[in-house]
């Protein structure tokens, strides 16, 4: 069973975005003071005296079609009100009650949805219920004085919302998601992954030409053969000079924060622009996180192809990300549809790989046979680096621990080689790995230079 769905609404900058993190406890909606910050719907979870459901972020609603993404966030609010089990109505108190108010309000009588009325930015308790009294004129029942900002008549709220919404017997137990990071640079096709994996008639991410569409990263979960995932929609990362202060930054922000709550992420490259240094950064940032990652070459449907482009163009892609050179390569269009399916099939196996744990016997038999093949480095004094053995102590990235006589002795060029036949022994494909050098004490180091003096001298 799905969790009911909470809607807010209202015109642009009365605090939608404010409540929405008040509401669900944290920060993930961009909250900024320009109007139209917020144009896609975000979901997420929340919760009330032990009830759950979903509270959902719209944009600004706007009668008119002065800019181009007015009807677009009109469109995605009406899909909204159709999943919606009610609506909070968000209002300004301080500046009263405006003529957009009432057109809000007389559009949402159009649905049958219960809708409650948040009059909000109400921080001084003295006024707000004369201020609030004002919005009886809009014939939606009581107007709740609230202030997102500092919290005051949210929890009234909630137990109004909460008592309008179905009665729940039985909450769904939780349910393990798989969490997906689309990330990459702006107009990539990030968004039109989304709707395709989505699927339906309407769009849950908005698409445009215009770079910088996505602002938020945005939350949508889909379920396919029996299991969930959170595909997570960020907002295109450009490089750092380009980006100036305001909402792009914190959706750039929220991007890379999207990337550290992810199982896997789904790097996305235009194949018609290929590789830039910002798939470069993000490769680094996804591989220094300890993340799962599959690329995505979209738009594959526009590059003219031979028997040998395919391959061609993967190699390039794994030498020019050698932080994620691991990672599997999926040749997919939005547009049409090509593997999508076996997009999600490698973020599966990504994912398995990522969670994935090695028995001791079988990672030291890998090990032994890496050891053969190329032994461990030596100085010019001629001390020789020992592997007695090897143990695995952690996965979300397999992690593992080589004990060894002394890891100074092991530079990073042998990490590469050993990590490198791992692979090649073991898998890991779409995971990156994580090789520790462990040493003895240096009491037992001593102790074994001293036996090894002493036999010396014996002899």
């Amino acid at each position: 069973m799905s969790l009911p769905i909470v809607a807010i609404v209202g015109r642009p900058n009365v605090g939608k975005s404010t409540l929405l993190n008040r509401i669900a406890g944290g920060s993930e909606a961009i909250v900024y003071n320009q109007p139209g910050v917020t144009r896609d719907r975000l979901y997420l979870d929340a919760e009330w005296c032990g009830y759950q459901f979903q509270v959902v972020d719209t944009g600004g609603l706007v009668f008119e079609d002065s800019e181009t993404f007015l009807p677009l966030i009109r469109a995605q609010v009406e899909i909204v009100l159709q999943e919606a089990a009610a609506v909070v109505l968000v209002v300004d108190g301080q500046q009263g009650l405006l003529p957009s108010d009432r057109e809000v309000s007389d559009w949402l009588r159009t649905h049958k949805v219960p809708v409650m009325l948040a009059v909000n930015k109400l921080e001084e308790s003295s006024t707000a219920l004369s201020l609030a009294s004002e919005f009886w004129a809009l014939g939606l029942g009581e107007p709740w004085a609230v202030s997102a900002i500092h919290g005051s008549g949210v929890g009234d709220l909630l137990d109004e919302i909460v008592r309008l919404l179905p009665t729940q017997e039985d909450l769904p137990d939780a349910v393990r998601e798989l969490r997906i990071a689309i990330v990459g640079r702006p107009n990539v096709g990030k968004s039109s992954i989304l709707n395709a994996l989505v699927g339906g008639e309407h769009p849950r991410a908005i698409v445009s030409e215009i770079a910088g569409t996505t602002r938020d990263a945005i939350d949508t979960v889909i379920e396919r053969d029996g299991k969930r995932y959170r595909l997570i929609d960020t907002a295109g990362i450009r490089r750092r000079s380009r980006v100036d202060y305001g909402v792009e930054a914190f959706g750039v922000t929220r991007a890379l924060r999207a990337i550290r709550r992810a199982d896997v992420v789904v790097l996305v490259i235009d194949a018609i622009e290929g590789i830039s240094d910002q798939e470069g950064k993000l490769a680094i940032k996804i591989s220094e996180g300890g993340r799962a990652c599959v690329l995505a070459i979209n738009k594959w449907d526009a590059i003219e192809k031979d028997t040998y482009t395919m391959n061609r163009y993967r190699e390039d892609v794994r030498e020019d990300l050698d932080f994620v050179s691991w990672a599997p390569v999926v040749f997919v269009s939005a547009l049409t549809g090509q593997r999508l399916d076996k997009l999600l099939d490698s973020v599966d196996s990504a994912a398995a790989q990522h969670q994935r744990r090695v028995s001791t016997s079988v990672l030291n038999e890998a090990l032994q046979e890496a050891l053969l093949q190329h032994s461990p480095p030596a100085t010019r004094q001629g001390r020789q680096g020992k592997v007695y053995y090897a143990t695995q102590i952690t996965t979300n990235p397999p992690t593992f621990v080589l004990f060894v006589n002394d890891p100074k002795l092991f530079k990073d060029n042998y990490r590469r080689y050993l990590e490198g036949r791992f692979r090649e022994s073991l898998g890991f494909e779409g995971s990156p790995i994580r090789l520790f050098y462990r040493g003895k004490p240096q009491g037992e180091r001593q102790k074994s230079r001293s036996s090894r003096a002493s036999a010396t001298s014996k002899r």
